[in-house]
């Protein structure tokens, strides 16, 4: 039996006010919640039997798929206690069914790759190996740690983030994808906090542990951030990323539910959800909107995220902005790159302004 666990136990703090009452993995990206693009996946990939590491608002994944009907068993593992990556690894490990030497795949729940999974198994099957990491190469390491390998693609460490540009000794990062031997997953204590890149690796590979590099130039993307959220959906909307549950690439992803004025342009991978309304020569690039949220004439919406049951006024304007769910924005704001609003704000028309107006102040009284 093939088996996987994916990751899907933190807090997304990172993409506050959307995860407030939503896991991060279940956010809506590109027409679908994020963790059904990867369940997606791991079925393609031929698995049969994987287990959810859980812990933040763990009920909703089991909410989620309660009317999965594909060919997948799934199991939930419950983290009571924070445990770290290799301890949630760990406590999913128990619910497992494989022999000692069968492989597990390990997925990060929050990062969008175009790895190809019968790909890296059939590597962690050749080089047989402990554990195989998924390695990425970025421009710019200097924000990750590093992880450097020799010819055969052994990994040699595991480095903390560059700090000096003589630290840079490679562009390979590791990408949030592992398939472990079985027997080395079970070998993780298993009773306190443990850091798989900060603890487990190291230490496998300090004792001479089998840990190879399994390197590609495939897609990658961290969701982490609100605009890398944005950017993700948009990319597998317009096809430079691909998941199977996404049609041919397209400008814009509309819920058939949804009303768009023939006026208005929705463009750059841009989603529409259920039952929202995008009015009157709206402009709506790169974006996500959410269900039933009214969008008034004249609006732009640019790198941004409208989450459900919102409203923009008319004239105004957004870029790099999150607007939290039942919130109001009025006509006229402009609001600056990189504002959160929590759910439920209200804002008046003219409210934020990055220009002057020529509105008069009200008369004191």
């Amino acid at each position: 039996m093939q088996e996987a666990i994916i990751l899907v136990g933190g807090k997304g703090t990172r993409l506050r006010p959307l995860t407030n009452h939503t896991p991060k993995p279940l956010l809506d990206v590109a027409g679908s919640s994020f963790i059904r693009h990867q369940v997606a996946k791991l079925v393609d990939a031929g698995i049969e039997h994987l287990v959810f590491a859980t812990s933040y608002l763990a009920a909703l994944f089991e909410e989620e798929f309660r009317d999965f009907s594909q060919d997948l068993k799934i199991s939930y593992a419950v983290e009571e206690v924070p445990l770290g990556t290799g301890g949630a690894i760990r406590n999913a490990g128990r619910l497992l069914r494989g022999g000692a030497d069968a492989p597990v795949l390990v997925l990060n729940g929050d990062i969008l790759s175009g790895v190809h999974l019968r790909g890296i198994l059939a590597h962690h099957e050749a080089t047989e190996a402990d554990v195989t990491l998924h390695l990425t190469r970025v421009a710019d390491p200097r924000a990750f740690g590093l992880v450097p390998t020799d010819e055969s693609g052994r990994v040699l460490s595991f480095l903390e983030k560059p700090k000096t540009p003589a630290e840079i000794v490679t562009d390979q990062i590791n990408a949030g994808c592992y398939v472990f031997r079985r027997s080395v997953l079970d070998a993780i204590p298993g009773d306190r906090e443990v850091s798989v890149e900060q603890e487990t690796f190291p230490q496998l590979v300090a004792g001479g542990g089998r840990v190879f590099g399994h390197v590609t130039d495939d897609y990658w993307r961290d969701l982490g951030t609100p605009l890398a959220f944005v950017h993700g959906s948009a990319d597998l909307v317009t096809g430079r990323a691909t998941s199977p549950l996404v049609g041919p690439p397209a400008e814009a992803l509309i819920h058939p539910t949804a009303t768009v004025d023939a006026t208005a342009r929705v463009t750059g991978g841009s989603t529409i959800g259920p039952h929202a309304v995008i009015g009157p020569r709206v402009v709506v690039d790169r974006s996500i909107v959410g269900a039933n949220v009214t969008v008034a004439e004249g609006a732009q919406i640019h790198e941004s995220v409208v989450d459900h049951d919102s409203s923009i006024g008319s004239e105004s304007f957004l870029r790099e902005v999150v607007v939290g769910c039942h919130s109001h924005v009025g006509a006229q704001n402009e609001l600056p790159a990189q504002l959160r609003l929590a759910c439920g704000i209200r804002i008046p028309s003219l409210g934020v302004r990055m220009s002057g107006t020529a509105t008069a102040c009200p008369t004191a009284h």
